[in-house]
């Protein structure tokens, strides 16, 4: 492939001065998805200098610097002349060039990018501007790096994963740019830069974090928080379809009762319902499965406010060994890189989330149950009359949420609670905070395809049930859903409608109101 040398066109999208001020996930979303761009702040220049100056004077002075004139984790015993130092980092990314599995997709990659990068620009990993400015060149021109998935313990980091970086940086290795995967030295070429030469401790600075756990963690978390607000419009669907008692979903309870995400999820609700049915509820108390909603998705609610904590945190951070304390010239090895605050908040979250795939399996079920639906149509079968009796309607979805349900539900284990020795026992406890991670991304991939079966399930209950002729939330994802997949009148395939709500969930083309959390 002929790679075209990128011209000086205009770029309007907005610009995050990265080392500036604090990063939040969603401004990392930003960056990752390109509706921003990066440019690195002076005062982040600035104290990159510095700290690239202590590691320069330190090392002048021969002083002991871990990674830099001594060997890499259990091999920290082996002196490293300091003329030999850059030698060592170039190695030490080539090394660790052994990843394994699927490679991330470009936003995944891009939001490692853009995590590294705000990393480096607090000026405490003695690396030089132009490290940072590379990273960001890649960024803003999507020319983003071939990470495999696996291969990380979580501990020094993700060293595996993050060399994948690192190695794009100074030419080797390949990137994904314009659509295609080619050697990262010809898309540094066609972008006007030079691959680098790193100097001592740089590529350690770059591999040495938590970048691709909680880069993935942020997007899992992007995506959960939808879900959360999609099964409260689906709840309120579901409760309208089986004549719901709407006084489960009362203000008053959360009050008495106060905790926040249930009383945000019950808000939710009451908004996604509307102003009051004319039809009496069907019984006083309604299953589970619908009366307790705000208390089941509310500690998902709860969940993804104490786990943004976490991941600001994390993205904020300086999450490598050693770090510079540029003001008083010290170089201070410790563990940063140890990702156990990512790692258990992702598990907590795999927890959480496939809850919301057992739910919504569970309102599937009472929907196509006519004992407990109020008298709609055994599995939602769309027609009625004689006929009916060689149709199944949503029987065989019924039976696919569960399988995916299941699948969710088993991929819960904790990954941090299998902790590895590993390096020669230097690593000898580890959080395995990448595997969390990408277990939240596999569980809430189900779930989003559970709860696409609950939608279509949950517009068909609506049709179904004569006289209702609402103006509320779920009428509006109601006509959203009827754009692109039709009233199941009769037996046919249905794999084609749940991707098409999968394409609308994904690109946030379902009317589900703010999905503020508060």
């Amino acid at each position: 492939m002929a790679l075209v040398r990128v011209q000086g066109e205009s770029d309007l999208r907005p610009v995050v001065h990265v080392g500036a001020q604090r990063m939040t996930v969603n401004d990392l979303l930003t960056l990752a998805r390109g509706d921003s761009r990066p440019a690195l702040a002076t005062t982040a220049r600035e104290r990159m200098a510095k700290s690239h100056a202590v590691v320069k004077d330190q090392l002048g002075a021969r002083s002991t610097i871990y990674g830099v004139t001594t060997g890499v984790g259990a091999s920290v015993k082996t002196a490293v002349p300091p003329e030999a130092a850059a030698e060592l980092s170039l190695n030490l990314l080539r090394f660790h060039g052994c990843g394994t599995g699927r490679t991330l997709d470009d936003l995944e990659s891009a939001a490692v990018l853009a995590i590294r990068l705000n990393v480096l620009a607090r000026g405490h990993s003695g690396v030089r501007p132009v490290v940072a400015e590379q990273i960001a060149a890649l960024l803003e021109h999507r020319a983003l790096p071939c990470i495999p998935a696996e291969g990380s313990v979580g501990a020094s980091g993700d060293l595996t994963p993050l060399s994948y970086v690192a190695a794009c940086l100074v030419g080797e290795r390949e990137v994904r740019y314009r659509g295609e995967t080619v050697p990262s030295s010809e898309a540094l070429l066609a972008l006007g830069r030079q691959p680098l030469q790193l100097g001592p401790k740089e590529a350690l600075s770059l591999m040495n974090g938590t970048s691709v756990a909680t880069a993935l963690g942020c997007l899992a978390w992007s995506r959960a928080r939808r879900l959360a607000r999609l099964a409260a419009v689906l709840t309120a669907m579901a409760s309208e379809a089986i004549a719901g008692n709407p006084e489960h979903f009362d203000a008053f309870l959360a009050e008495v009762n106060p905790f926040p995400g249930q009383a945000t999820v019950a808000a939710w609700i009451r908004e996604d319902l509307g102003a009051p049915s004319s039809v009496a509820p069907a019984r006083l108390q309604d299953r589970y499965s619908i009366r307790c909603v705000p208390h089941i998705v509310g500690v998902l609610v709860d969940a993804l406010t104490w786990s943004q904590g976490i991941l600001e945190t994390a993205i904020n951070g300086v999450s490598d060994n050693p770090v510079i304390d540029i003001d008083n010239a010290r170089i201070i090895h410790g563990g940063n890189f140890y990702g156990g605050h990512v790692g258990f908040a992702m598990d907590s979250l795999k927890v959480a989330v496939a809850n919301m795939a057992d739910l919504l399996d569970r309102q599937l079920m009472l929907l196509n149950n006519p004992s407990e639906s109020a008298g709609l149509p055994e599995n939602l079968v769309g027609l009625a009359g004689p006929a009916a009796a060689t149709h199944h309607g949503f029987k065989a979805m019924s039976i696919t949420a569960s399988a995916l349900t299941a699948e969710a539900l088993k991929l819960t284990m904790p990954a941090s609670a299998f902790s590895r020795s590993t390096e020669g026992h230097n690593q000898d406890k580890v959080p395995m905070a990448t595997t969390a991670a990408r277990d939240l991304l596999r569980v809430v991939e189900l779930t989003e395809q559970v709860a696409a079966i609950a939608t279509l399930a949950s517009c068909q209950a609506l049709e179904l049930r004569a006289g209702i002729d609402r103006s509320n939330r779920g009428h509006d994802l109601l006509r959203a859903v009827r754009a692109e997949a039709a009233y199941v009148s009769a037996d046919r395939r249905m794999d084609r409608d749940i991707a098409a709500v999968l394409r609308l969930l994904r690109s946030d083309s379902l009317p589900l109101g703010s999905l503020d959390l508060s």
